[in-house]
């Protein structure tokens, strides 16, 4: 909660850094509720604490302040975000564009939140558990895809792939199909690795051996195959490299000399393909570790 923060990557207003997006207006709304905008309890009332999870109300009052700072006359506007960021734009997208003009061209844009509902290395769903608490604390369900909630457990209804099918709004996702976080929270938590098998390998893919690449390259498998229905739509977008990375949007490898290349292209380039209707924007890089424009995070370095 800094009073200031660097805009820099999709919220830069360098040409050379942020080509297609470098004039726009930007906001960047600060997240603090905890369960990606979505929380709307019937009773704060929690083991005898009072507990403020308001998300859905959070977003809602940005909403209405924005569009009357002027955001009620956009003709071009983009919803985005990052990991729990990246999660919200998916679950408000289409409530994003109900609420500009109809004449806006209105589009959103998801970084590093295509999260899996995936078993961990000992068959566990440690994910859906999670979700489950997340849910059922916040009251969230109100807030979730109705098609979705209709169909299944609402907590599953936090995961990407049950949902992009009900998105009714022009949606492009930016994934490394070896994200970290979800590698050493979805795949690998601390819990399901208690004799420290995978730790070199967690912090580093450099460190993985032959068999924890292979579970690894799975886990990649997952994703493509999660993705397969998004693929079909024309409308729709994504950029997935195969970097150990998680957010990518608003940083250095957003668009630069040295920024990660799918078919030679930057995620700015792609985004800006799709966004203004250039070509068909679909790039699904090769398997690690073929692809020596990634930017690889080490976290064995103290």
């Amino acid at each position: 909660m800094d009073r200031q923060v660097q805009f820099s990557g999709i919220l830069s207003n360098d040409p050379a850094q942020n080509p297609d997006f470098f004039n726009w207006n930007k906001v960047k709304i600060r997240y603090c509720d905890g369960s990606s905008f979505t929380g709307h309890p019937n009773n704060e009332l929690h083991n005898g604490t009072s507990l403020f999870f308001r998300g859905q109300l959070i977003w809602e009052a940005v909403m209405d302040e924005l569009l009357a700072k002027g955001m009620s006359n956009a003709i071009q506007a983009l919803l985005s975000g990052c990991s729990a960021g990246g999660l919200a734009t998916m679950i408000h997208c289409d409530d994003f564009r109900a609420k500009l003009p109809k004449i806006a061209i209105v589009k959103c844009l998801a970084d590093a939140s295509f999260f899996l509902d995936e078993k961990d290395i000992n068959g566990r769903r440690t994910m859906q558990l999670f979700y489950k608490n997340v849910v059922n604390l916040h009251g969230a369900a109100k807030s979730l895809s109705t098609d979705c909630v209709a169909k299944m457990e609402p907590s599953l209804c936090f995961f990407p792939q049950h949902i992009v099918g009900s998105i009714n709004t022009p949606l492009f996702l930016v994934n490394p199909a070896y994200d970290f976080w979800q590698i050493q929270h979805v795949l690998i938590p601390v819990a399901s690795d208690l004799p420290e098998e995978w730790q070199r390998c967690r912090l580093n893919i450099q460190n993985c051996n032959s068999h924890q690449l292979d579970i690894l390259q799975g886990f990649r498998s997952s994703l493509l195959n999660a993705l397969s229905e998004f693929k079909k739509t024309t409308e729709w977008g994504m950029f997935i490299n195969s970097c150990f990375i998680h957010c990518q949007t608003w940083i250095k490898t957003w668009h630069g000399p040295n920024s990660p290349k799918v078919t030679n292209k930057t995620i700015a380039e792609t985004v800006g393909d799709w966004y203004f209707n250039k070509e068909l924007a679909k790039r699904v890089d090769c398997p690690f570790p073929c692809n020596p424009s990634c930017f690889n995070m080490d976290f064995t370095q103290a």
